[in-house]
């Protein structure tokens, strides 16, 4: 949380606030799975470590590097497929 955020909320009151799972039009934008994880603890450090310098969240960051991982092995297997059926249209 960067420090003016911080300043603005540290004197909330948020005791009587609801959960994003009580409030149904919260719970419709959260589109994220909660899932417990075991990392190893140089990568875990290392995200972290990563987090702070810019002020993002660990988490924020595994997300995206899965999902770039993910999109890369997308686009792997499309320009494998697509040399394939090259190769058999030409032969």
């Amino acid at each position: 949380m960067n420090d003016n955020l911080y300043k603005r909320l540290k004197d909330t009151d948020f005791s009587q606030a609801k959960s994003v799972r009580e409030t149904p039009a919260l719970a419709k934008l959260q589109k994220k799975a909660r899932i417990t994880i075991r990392l190893d603890p140089p990568v875990l450090a290392a995200y972290r470590a990563q987090a702070e310098k810019s002020g993002s969240s660990y988490q924020t960051l595994i997300n995206e590097a899965l999902r770039t991982q993910l999109q890369s092995q997308d686009l792997v297997k499309t320009i494998r497929d697509t040399i394939r059926r090259e190769m058999r249209a030409a032969s």
